[in-house]
């Protein structure tokens, strides 16, 4: 049936007034508040609502199912798992609410990609570290590890942040930065939080993964007249006491390591090693330790060593200075008054 013109202008000028559905204020028309878009805003938060709830139920269940049998790390998985499947439920969640059609989607997507890259580079930087982290097993909750340039216990991790509680320096690492007023490798109290993208930045240091000891060592200066080789049974009998040795150490551990990195860790009992000074001989005791409890081993053995060169009297050598001349000294003043009276 065909139109006149009439007809035509008539059905041209409905045709915008009826796609313009907006809500009107003060005769302004708001594109996109339309009861569409306020009907898919209700379902959004809807969504989110039942999202958050379903977190709760599901972190609460895991507590009472692995919170008193297990340890931190399952513990840390299933925390992990729960906030990914959560997460990736509420973005497709989202997405189907608001695009339906799939050609607009990834329009859409595109241009906000663009923005949110340029605008947000150090956050989507976080967020991929985090996936590093899980990926990569870089580290666990519970691990110590040195991160960001700081020490410590991991404690938490999210999406964006690891917090780490905060150990203090032996007195070899005071000279690195951040300086610590605690002189040994106990925790100071402080939580530090560090952002993940920290993992593209610099080396994490972890010393529980894989291979949970490290090796430690403490030098005694003996001086070159008394019994070295005394001083030198003393300290190996104080460390084989309270340090770890190959009775005390986990063999399945260090098999395990030979065979997942071809690394030989050689002899983990304690051995002293000698080294000539202009002063003294320094003698350097080297031995493994468990990650943590170090600074209680060390007191123990400072403690057995002290005693034992008390009996055997043999005394710790210290820097000495030998003054080869001495200036003339002349002392200018007026005379005291009985010398001239």
């Amino acid at each position: 049936m065909l139109q006149g013109p009439t007809q035509v202008a008539n059905s041209a000028q409905a045709a915008p007034s009826a796609a313009i559905q907006g809500l009107h204020l003060f005769g302004v028309t708001l594109i996109g508040a339309t009861p569409q878009n306020l009907h898919k805003l209700v379902l959004t938060v809807g969504f989110i609502l039942v999202a958050w709830l379903l977190t709760k139920l599901l972190r609460g269940a895991l507590h009472l199912l692995i919170g008193s049998r297990t340890g931190t790390r399952v513990q840390f998985w299933a925390k992990q798992g729960v906030s990914l499947i959560l997460a990736a439920m509420v973005l497709i969640g989202i997405l189907s609410i608001w695009f339906d059609n799939p050609a607009q989607l990834a329009t859409v997507l595109g241009m906000v990609g663009a923005g949110v890259a340029f605008a947000l580079q150090r956050v989507i930087t976080a967020v991929a570290g985090y996936f590093v982290i899980l990926r990569g097993r870089t580290f666990n909750v519970g691990d110590r590890i040195v991160m960001g340039g700081v020490r410590g216990d991991v404690i938490d991790l999210s999406f964006m942040q690891t917090r780490i509680m905060e150990m203090g320096q032996s007195l070899k690492e005071q000279a690195d930065a951040p300086s610590m007023w605690i002189r040994s490798r106990q925790f100071t109290g402080r939580i530090v939080t560090v952002t993940n993208d920290k993992v593209f930045d610099e080396p994490v240091y972890n010393y529980t993964r894989d291979f949970p000891y490290i090796w430690d060592e403490m030098n005694l200066p003996i001086k070159y007249g008394d019994d070295q080789a005394r001083a030198e049974d003393i300290l190996l009998a104080a460390t084989r006491r309270h340090a770890l040795t190959r009775d005390r150490t986990d063999e399945a551990e260090i098999d395990r390591l030979k065979s997942l990195f071809g690394i030989d860790i050689g002899d983990v009992d304690p051995r002293v090693y000698w080294r000539l000074t202009d002063n003294w001989l320094e003698l350097t005791v080297r031995f493994l330790v468990p990650d943590h409890g170090i600074r209680v081993i060390k007191d123990a053995i400072s403690r057995d060593v002290l005693a034992g060169l008390g009996e055997a009297k043999i005394g710790i050598a210290s820097g000495t200075y030998a003054i080869v001349e001495v200036p003339p000294i002349r002392i200018e003043g007026a005379p005291p008054a009985s010398a001239t009276a």
